[in-house]
């Protein structure tokens, strides 16, 4: 969906939308596209006065750096996403400052924060808002009622159908048992949540999950030991192209995408062939299609 609109973007002689890039990338621990992407982002938001977009980095770097465990860093941005309240990203701002705010000891920040997201959330009243809330006053509290309301995050999370942020949940409890010694259900709901961040993509939280599981005595596979999964055909098109030697300008020009998404998409590449340049390719294109076939209807964009 974010190629499409890139792409009805460059067509249109629109600027690209760059809200749905960033979360994203954020989701998917890509630190590197994430950095470059909020870089732009607040240049052009400060220029423009855009404080929404101000406040969706703040939001945006607290889910990249709270999935990679960086939590001062995580509050930090959180904190900025907070207060620059752009309405739409500050509520979920929120989220991720309590969560990286308790993780550091903060706790007057998280019961503040808390405390404006139950007032956002009581008016919202959705499986969602009732999910995260109910996770939020959990890391600040303990015992039974700690335990409930995980639980309760959980069954409205999964039942409002918000797959990434029950995934979190489930981590976030697996972690809560862990440490009130419950070793056998915290390992049950850390593989649930390895399983659902590791098919979503979402890598610095699978990450993240997986030393959870070692701390619980459990052996789980690191990702990149894992084979590779083949290319998508956009994949094998850019690939091809860069290949050749084309420019990420020049491929986004004749794919009507943003350089951003051909930097994106040959990122996801490197990874898939176990490469870390474009200088590569064309020995990594020919080892993973020997018989030119794989790739060479990726050669010509028609």
């Amino acid at each position: 969906m974010i190629d499409e609109a890139d792409a009805i973007a460059a067509a249109t002689g629109h600027a690209p939308h760059k809200y749905a890039t960033l979360v994203l990338a954020a989701w998917r621990g890509d630190e590197g596209i994430a950095a470059d992407f909020v870089k732009d982002a607040r240049a052009s938001a400060a220029q423009r006065g855009e404080v929404s977009l101000l406040g969706a980095t703040g939001y945006i770097q607290g889910v990249l750096l709270n999935g990679l465990a960086r939590y001062d860093e995580a509050l930090a941005a959180a904190r900025s996403g907070v207060e620059h309240d752009g309405f739409n990203f500050s509520g979920l701002s929120l989220v991720e400052h309590i969560e990286a705010a308790t993780r550091c000891g903060e706790l007057d920040q998280a019961r503040t924060s808390l405390g404006r997201l139950i007032e956002f959330t009581r008016a919202a009243d959705s499986g969602w808002a009732r999910g995260v809330t109910a996770r939020s006053q959990a890391l600040l509290t303990d015992g039974d009622e700690a335990d409930d309301l995980y639980r309760l995050a959980i069954k409205e999370l999964t039942h409002d159908r918000v797959a990434v942020e029950a995934a979190r949940t489930h981590l976030l409890y697996g972690e809560w048992l862990r440490r009130s010694r419950h070793r056998s259900l915290a390992r049950e709901h850390l593989r649930m949540a390895h399983e659902m961040f590791d098919t979503m993509g979402a890598n610095a939280f699978a990450e993240r999950t997986r030393r959870e599981l070692l701390a619980t005595g459990e052996h789980v596979q690191a990702r990149s030991t894992r084979p590779v999964t083949a290319l998508t055909p956009q994949e094998s098109q850019i690939a091809a192209l860069a290949a050749r030697g084309m420019t990420n300008p020049s491929i986004g020009a004749e794919l009507f995408i943003s350089p951003h998404t051909v930097e994106w998409h040959l990122r996801k590449v490197y990874t898939k062939l176990g490469i870390n340049s474009r200088r590569a390719l064309p020995d990594a294109l020919a080892v993973e299609s020997p018989a030119g076939t794989r790739n060479a209807g990726a050669v010509s964009p028609t």
